[in-house]
Order: C-alpha cells, then structure tokens, then sequence
C-alpha cells in the first residue's frame, strides 16, 4: 500500500529544461508543481471530505442529544439502526477517507516534492557558468538547495492539511449554525471577519520577515563553510578569534531577524486568545439566549457549543498553519534567488557537437575583461598548429588564466573567438569542447570521494586496468597502495577528503595527472602542473608529461621556465597582449621581455612582479 501511494509520482519524470526559470514566486511553485496537478485535486477533495464528516459528527451529536429526549425504549425503536449505522461509518468509513487523506499528504506529495525540487534545482545550478559560482558562497548555494525544498513541500503540506481543511470545516459550521438558527450565525460572521484582519496583519508581515530570516541563515552557512573550508588558512595564520568574530556577525543578524518573527507570533496568539473568548462567549450565549426563548433545542446549544470549542482548537492551529505557510514562502522566495537566476552562458541553438580532427588553435582579435574597463585579454591573435606544443608565460594578471578559460569556454568572450579545426567554440556544445580538452591546473582540488572515483572521472567508463596504468604513468600508484582512511579502506578505495585535503600537494597532483592521463583529450592544457611536486618525482613525471604531449596540441602555462623551454613555440603576454611570440632560443636573442624574465630567475622560476 505505502509502495502504491509514494511511486504515484515520479519525481525524476523527464520536462522541459529551461535557462531562464520563472522568477515569480505562484509561476515558480507552478513549474514545480505540474506532475502533482492530479494528486493535488484529488487531496483537495479528500481534505474537503475530512472537514464535512467532521462537521457532521458535530452535528449528529447534538441530534443525539435532541432525541434522547424520548425513553430509552422509544429511542431504540426508532432510531437503532440509524445510531448503529452512523457508528459503523464512523469505524470504518471514516478512517479508511481518513487514511486516504493522509496517504496522499504524507506519503505522495511530501516525499517526491521536495525530491523533485531538490533534483531540478541542483539539476538547474549545476549548469550555470563557472563565473556564477565565483560570484557566491559554495555554502549559500547548498543551502538554498537543501532548504528550499522541504519549505515548498511544507506550503504544499499546509495548503492541503489546514487551509482547505478549514475552509471547509468553517464553510461547514455556518451551514450547520444556518440551518439551526441564521441568528447563530452573527457572532461567527464577526468573529470572522475580525480573524481575518489578524490573519491579514500577521501574513503581511511574516512573509518579508521569514524571507530576512531565511537570508541570515544562509549567510551564516556560508561564512561557517567558507572557514571550515580554509581551515588550513585559519590555523596557519592563527586566526581562529577572527573568523568566530566574522560568524558572530552573521548569526547576531540572525537571532535579531529571528527575534522580529517571533515577535510577530507572540502579538497573534494574544489577539487570537481573545477573539477566540468572543467567539465562544456570542455564539453559545446566543444558542442560550435562543434556548431559553424557545428558539434553540436543546441538541442545538450542545451542538453550538461543541462546534465554538472545536474552533476554538482549531483557531490556533490555523493561524499557526497560515504563516507557517507564509513563512515558508519566504524561504522558498529566498531560495529563489539561486534556483531560479537564468543561466547565461548556454549552447548556441541547434548547436552540434566539436568535430576535432587535428586540433588546430587560432585566436581571433580575442578581447574579455570580465566587465572592467582593464584586465583579462586585449584583441590577441595567434594560431596553434595541430600537434604544436606552445608554452604561455606571463606576469600575474597578464591574461594566461583568462585564456584558458575562454578556451574551456567558462566564459564567452567580449568581443572576438577561439576556433578549433575552423569551428566558433561558442557555436558547438559545452560538453563536446570541454570532452576534446584535458587539463592539469595548479590547484589540484579533488572530489571527496575515493581515489579510483576522482581518476575514473577522467573517463568513467575505462577498465580497472585502464585506471591502474594511469596512475602508474603518473607515478602515483605505489603512494596509492599505502594510503588507509580512518574508515579501514585502503588503495583506490580510500576517501581523499573535500578537495583532497588527506592527501599531500604532490599527491593530489599525481592524481590529477592520472586522471587528465585516462581522458587522453586531444587538446592538453597544462597550468603549472608540477608546481606541486618535489624535483625527483617531478624529474620522473616530465618523462610522462612528454608522452601525454606526444600527437596532442598543447598549451602550458608555467613560472618554471625550465618546464617550457623545450616547447616549439613560447608566447609571453603583458597587459593582456601577446608581446613576443617564438622559440626559447629566438626569444632569449630578441633580448626582449622573456629573455628579461629567463636572466631574473632564481632556481629556475620566474618572477612575475614587474620591476619597480
């Protein structure tokens, strides 16, 4: 039965992508929400029938009350198989609607709505540009994503717990009240309107406070994992009172924004309480009043009476669903703010895959300064044959990481265009480029998982085999063998921790290199990839380096200028310009800014700080 009502829905059925999601919040939920239109009418329905049988009873009650006015023998005579009848419903019927009711709630709606947010969102995230995720904390963004699911299914929750739930018991009693005496329902209608001014006034509120509340709980996340994630920087530099000051601040905005909600709450339960008292002192003192004139039953006063207190109940119940389900909002609006920016930087329409024949490189009047007015690349020119190894050298900020990349296509360019083998990069899709080129950079960073995981990545479909010769190429297996993690794994299938950090610089390198080694892109891009490693297992690794570059076009950027000397080309950049473009030979006779750099090394790096 369970396994009935949670596979109602799949929440991964296949939609429509779009880049650029609804940024309002009913048209948001709305997308989300279109798989469930079945199930949700259906738990309308049933949330309607659970008020009306409630109502009932309320009323059935007070006509028992009526007709025990009679003797007991005449009462079940008359009305026997009426009671036994009503009670068998009551057994049976009414759980099993009951049940029904909940089953969809709990059990349909709620695990596969937040489930389906959480994946299209992430789904959604995951896509945007390189240059969206530098903008934000790694932290806010997760947080969002986890946080914003389980509150859409919370408003879904209460819409079809309480708020049609209530509608309709309220619907009900004045049908119930109308029906006994229209006078009875004077009070309710007053109560009614003064508890929706106070349902007004609180969700007013609730709303953009929740949503401030919500922010302040993200920015706190985010400051904690940017620390947690540079603990390294934090011990090294002794700053463990600093980052606790910078965490204060953030969680002191949290308790104040916090504090103004529940101040909110505190205000509505007191008014409730006392519109509440006034509910229950004008309806049943009227049913009395009518009583005692004649006009009312007995049955109608117990009847009056029962259904004030059970409003009574359920009034805070409401008004506690209500803004739990406008505080909720505001959590989903301020998960909004990540899940549904539009992505930017997207496949051409109807664009085809690379078609990488020889990998040939040409840069045509390539300029990007990321928005500034400096900085990044200025209309370069230059074309890379198939198969030539060129070497990029430059001072800090003369555009070497820009270039890579615009190459990788992390960014689009400004003005100007990368082809390969004749195709704008910008014309073919994201996957197929990023496919055809292999990359080594100077931050080894790897996934927090195991070390076979982080080298399959490179080509999750090779063989174990495959695997192990990469990391033999890259000097990395004999390492690999002697790791253990506390968990008891050893070798390959030992967890390298976020970003690798249980593994040295030089190793996270060697598993880098064995990973770029097993994806054997035709393209190779090679950012200081043996800054990490000591000059003995660099010395052994050049020899592999060589190989990788063996029928492969190559860019390698590098302060070692030893490591690029042997290159067929060297183009050496300042001020995001190529200012010099040959071979190291050519270079250092030119006299020019690399042989400049090349006399100014010390141990064989460059300086890239300009002189003074």
């Amino acid at each position: 039965m369970f396994k009935f009502f949670e596979s109602l829905v799949d929440p991964y059925t296949p939609y429509t992508e779009t880049d650029e999601p609804p940024t309002k919040l009913w048209p948001f939920l709305r997308s989300y929400s279109e798989p469930f239109i079945g199930v949700f009418v259906l738990a309308a329905i049933m949330s309607i029938v659970v008020a009306a049988i409630e109502v009932g009873l309320i009323y059935y009650m007070g006509r028992i009350v009526d007709l025990m006015g009679e003797s007991p023998a005449e009462f079940w005579a008359a009305h026997g198989t009426e009671v036994i009848v009503v009670a068998l419903l009551v057994l049976i019927a009414r759980p099993l609607l009951q049940m029904l009711d909940v089953l969809l709630l709990n059990n349909t709606i709620l695990p596969n709505f937040g489930t389906l947010i959480r994946w299209r969102a992430h789904k959604h995230v995951l896509r945007q540009s390189v240059g969206w995720f530098e903008n934000d904390f790694a932290g806010r963004i997760a947080n969002r994503i986890m946080q914003t699911p389980p509150a859409a299914g919370e408003v879904v929750f209460q819409v079809f717990d309480a708020i049609s739930f209530s509608l309709a018991y309220l619907v009900g009693a004045a049908v119930l009240l109308s029906v006994a005496d229209p006078r009875l329902l004077l009070p309710m209608v007053i109560w009614f309107v003064l508890y929706g001014c106070l349902i007004a006034w609180t969700v007013k509120r609730v709303g953009p406070a929740s949503k401030a509340a919500s922010d302040a709980r993200s920015t706190v996340t985010g400051r904690v994992v940017d620390a947690y994630s540079n603990i390294h920087s934090v011990k090294m530099f002794a700053h463990h009172d600093l980052e606790l000051n910078y965490a204060k601040e953030a969680i002191d905005r949290t308790r104040d924004t916090f504090m103004a909600e529940m101040r909110l709450y505190t205000i509505m339960d007191v008014v409730l309480v006392a519109l509440n008292g006034f509910l229950i002192v004008g309806v049943v003192g009227w049913a009395l009043v009518l009583w005692t004139q004649g006009a009312a039953s007995v049955g109608v006063v117990a009847a009056a009476t029962a259904l004030t207190l059970r409003l009574n109940a359920m009034t805070g119940w409401i008004m506690w669903a209500l803004t739990t389900f406008f505080r909720e909002l505001g959590v989903v609006a301020e998960g909004m703010e990540t899940i549904a920016q539009p992505i930017k930087l997207i496949d051409a329409p109807k664009a085809q895959p690379l078609k990488l024949d020889q990998g040939a490189l040409s840069l045509h009047a390539l300029t990007h300064h990321y928005g500034r007015e400096s900085g990044g690349l200025n209309a370069i020119n230059a074309v890379i044959q198939p198969g030539e190894k060129v070497g990029l050298i430059g001072r800090s900020g003369a555009g070497k990481s820009t270039l890579v990349k615009l190459l990788l296509r992390f960014y689009d360019p400004e003005s100007g265009r990368i082809e390969i083998d004749g195709q704008d990069i910008t014309k073919v899709t994201q996957d197929s480029l990023r496919l055809n080129i292999g990359m080594v950079q100077q931050d080894s960073s790897l996934l927090h998982r195991s070390v076979r995981d982080n080298i399959l990545y490179g080509r999750p479909e090779a063989t174990e085999a495959e695997m192990i010769e990469a990391a033999k190429q890259a000097q990395a297996h004999d390492f690999i063998l002697d790791l253990v993690d506390p968990d008891g794994r050893t070798g390959y299938d030992v967890h390298v921790g976020e970003r690798g950090v249980k593994l040295s610089g030089g190793q996270r390198q060697r598993v880098t290199l064995a990973r770029v080694i097993l994806k054997n892109a035709p393209i190779l891009v090679l950012d200081e990839a043996t800054s990490a490693l000591d000059s003995e297992v660099e010395a052994a690794i050049q020899d592999t380096l060589y190989r990788m570059m063996e029928g492969k076009t190559v860019i390698a950027i590098a302060h070692r200028l030893s490591t690029i000397a042997e290159m067929d080309r060297i183009l050496v950049l300042d001020g995001g310009k190529i200012v010099e473009d040959g071979t190291h030979d050519a270079l250092l006779q030119n006299r020019g800014l690399y042989a400049e750099f090349w006399d100014r090394q010390s141990g064989g790096f460059l300086k890239t700080e300009a002189a003074e």
